[in-house]
């Protein structure tokens, strides 16, 4: 992922200084083309409205209003600390019985997988309501942090039942849990799955890459095997600018 200016060559050779078209709408307009064509790429940081005013030999209100025509389209985001960036595409997951990692995949984007913690817990009240297991059991949590195309992504936080606690760090930043699991001989049958919003806290704003406070969209999951045995236990949280669910509704 580019993270230094970028300019076209000839972006904006040819601006009409004296025409009756405004010269914020302009640069809008050359730049939302630029980031549509990809020559622009996501990810992509933008100087500051100084600079960009200086270069060209324009106010930095008129700046300031073009690019605030891109951020209001969803494709320029500002980030304190790091300035203008160029949104990356969104990812938008249908409801399915799927990993993130295939969904990913899937949609032509190329997922990663940070491992943040592997390790063996006690199963609390809510875990061992959740997997089906004693109050106190060694349950395993997993802990990961997701990206595609080299943006962070989501936290994803599972929990797994004892016959999972050989799973290991390296085999998680190889494979999606759910082809883990399929290895092993799991068909994954049903979930139920609650999805919400939330702000994000501890360190999730550092690991996304999201002002703190930002809001989260969650996914919380029970899945079961074909038996009707819990498999896993997901509690997730992702970035809701470049992510969203989607879902068909019939009427009965």
């Amino acid at each position: 992922m580019s993270t230094e200016p970028v300019w076209p060559e000839g972006l904006f050779a040819d601006l009409d200084r004296t025409g009756p078209v405004p010269l914020y709408f302009q640069i809008s307009s050359r730049l939302e083309q630029a980031i549509r064509e990809g020559a622009i790429p996501a990810g992509a940081r933008l100087e500051n409205e100084i600079a960009i005013g200086e270069r060209l030999g324009l106010s930095r209100p008129t700046i300031r209003r073009a690019i605030q025509e891109l951020v209001d389209k969803g494709l320029l985001v500002r980030r304190r600390g790091i300035g203008t960036q160029v949104v990356q595409a969104r990812v938008s997951r249908p409801v399915e019985l799927t990993s993130l990692h295939e969904d990913l995949t899937r949609g032509g984007h190329q997922p990663t997988t940070r491992v943040l913690s592997v390790e063996t817990i006690p199963a609390d009240e809510e875990a061992a309501q959740q997997l089906h297991v004693e109050l106190g059991t060694e349950i395993t949590r997993i802990r990961r942090l997701r990206s595609a195309d080299g943006t962070p992504m989501a936290v994803l936080e599972n929990l797994l039942p004892p016959q999972f606690a050989d799973i290991t760090a390296a085999d998680l930043e190889r494979q999606g849990l759910y082809e883990i699991l399929r290895a092993r001989g799991v068909t994954i049958k049903i979930a139920n799955q609650t999805i919400g919003a939330r702000r994000a806290h501890d360190d999730e704003p550092e690991l996304l890459d999201l002002p703190k406070g930002s809001p989260v969209l969650t996914m919380t999951r029970v899945a079961f095997d074909q038996g009707g045995r819990v498999i896993e236990a997901g509690h997730h949280c992702y970035r809701p600018d470049l992510y969203s669910f989607e879902t068909t509704l019939v009427a009965r």
